[in-house]
């Protein structure tokens, strides 16, 4: 993790401090169970919980001290807790081992983190829909191939992105709910030495479901469905910072990142505005996405159990979730405060003498009895012509002048052909598909 790219929350989530609350959450409500099934003394629960509402502090250099003897996490933290409790702590972790704390405990972190996720995409969201109104019938070219295509609007741009977001939050909270999974089943996950109802107990007093089969180990594959799915959401921040990137070109310049004042855009050219902010989402998202990789290779572990994973998910659950976390958040501030420029739009639509309207000559050429082939070659050998003069000339005078075009069209029909706001009769559709009926 780094602190440049991490936001509190998410980052305490992380935190050893929270990472042994939540152990001594799954170790007390374990005993809490344990004593309701007359397993272990109700006052060793009890005593457990009389500790807890002390509120002590979690004294995590202790607990390091510990391990550095022990060299056994879960074994150095019951250790200190019994040193705090006294003599009834000996009940705890009656028929646990170690991975039912520690895979439990990163379901109920990884939960804590896809909320925040799905918190941020909404904010991302909201603002996202609040541009593409502001910004729905504002004309701008459509580009296919870096090329001037045929002409959209800027928001069904930004609808695109809505949709899109909104596809990555159902895909945060479906990650969830798989993730979500709590194991405390002991030794090889035969419950031999725990009853079934512990682990039941557990789940529901943690918020999680029950693993049906955990082999001492949660599957990976729920994990590996995790950080893929922040993978597909990098992919998309990274698919918006991109466009935004491209939009503020010199060349192009529809769009670009807020400018505030007294912020500098070079060490050496005072004149310089760069989409800094994108950018950094760019490399962010690589990041994010660097995690998707070792944990499908966590997947496959030895037979019942091993920790080949652990050092692993130890690097991608902060980085992944606290970077995540940030870029949306990022992403958030640069579509809020983007600026956005109507007239360039207009420009560069108006850069190429019309070409951008070229298909709709062609449909109504062939829809006055030209074949398709003949329509095509009518209007391209006009628009390379428009095309070799860098949109000097203009194809709708050319295609007036035309007589294999006019003995088809009259000049009135070649003229209509040429209307912007043909381009945007259905804008309204796609915007309720994305947004909903008004």
């Amino acid at each position: 993790m780094v602190p440049r790219y991490a936001r509190p929350e998410m980052t305490a989530i992380w935190s050893a401090e929270n990472r042994f609350r939540i152990w001594f959450e799954i170790e007390a409500h374990a005993t809490d169970a344990l004593a309701d099934l007359g397993t272990v003394p109700k006052s060793a629960a009890n005593a457990l919980w009389d500790w807890w509402a002390t509120k002590p502090v979690i004294d995590v250099a202790a607990i390091d001290a510990i391990e550095a003897v022990t060299k056994h996490d879960v074994i150095a933290f019951l250790t200190w807790v019994s040193e705090n409790v006294g003599e009834e702590a000996r009940f705890m972790h009656q028929g646990m081992t170690s991975s039912d704390v520690l895979d439990t405990c990163l379901a109920v972190q990884l939960a804590q983190a896809a909320d925040l996720l799905i918190a941020d995409v909404d904010a991302l969201l909201a603002a996202i829909k609040r541009r593409a109104f502001e910004h729905k019938l504002t004309p701008t070219i459509g580009r296919s191939h870096g090329i001037h295509a045929e002409p959209v609007t800027f928001g069904l741009k930004l609808a695109q992105a809505y949709a899109e977001f909104d596809r990555c939050k159902a895909r945060l909270i479906a990650a969830r709910a798989e993730v979500a999974t709590c194991a405390i089943s002991g030794a090889v996950g035969t419950f031999a030495n725990i009853d079934p109802r512990v682990e039941a107990h557990v789940a529901a007093k943690l918020g999680l479901s029950i693993e049906p089969v955990s082999t001492q180990v949660i599957p990976r594959d729920r994990h590996a469905m995790f950080f893929a799915t922040l993978g597909v959401v990098a992919g998309s921040i990274e698919r918006l910072a991109t466009e935004v990137r491209h939009l503020q070109r010199t060349e192009v310049l529809e769009a670009e990142e807020y400018f505030s004042p007294g912020q500098k855009g070079s060490s050496a050219m005072p004149h310089k505005r760069n989409p800094i902010l994108t950018e950094n989402l760019t490399g962010l998202a690589r990041m994010v996405r660097s995690a998707v990789v070792p944990a499908l290779e966590n997947v496959a572990l030895w037979h019942e159990r091993d920790i080949s994973h652990s050092s692993v998910e130890r690097f991608i659950g902060p980085d992944a979730t606290i970077t995540l976390d940030f870029a949306l958040g990022r992403l958030t501030g640069v579509i809020d405060k983007l600026l956005i420029y109507p007239e360039r739009m207009q420009k560069n639509l108006d850069r190429m003498g019309g070409l951008v309207h070229s298909q709709r000559v062609l449909l109504a050429l062939t829809q006055a009895g030209a074949s398709r082939e003949d329509s095509y070659l009518l209007v391209q050998r006009n628009a390379m012509r428009v095309w070799e003069s860098d949109g000097q000339l203009s194809l709708l005078e050319l295609l007036k002048a035309d007589a294999d075009v006019t003995a088809r069209l009259s000049a009135a029909q070649l003229t209509e052909l040429f209307d912007l706001g043909y381009h945007m009769k259905h804008v309204d559709t796609i915007f309720d598909r994305v947004f909903g009926a008004a």
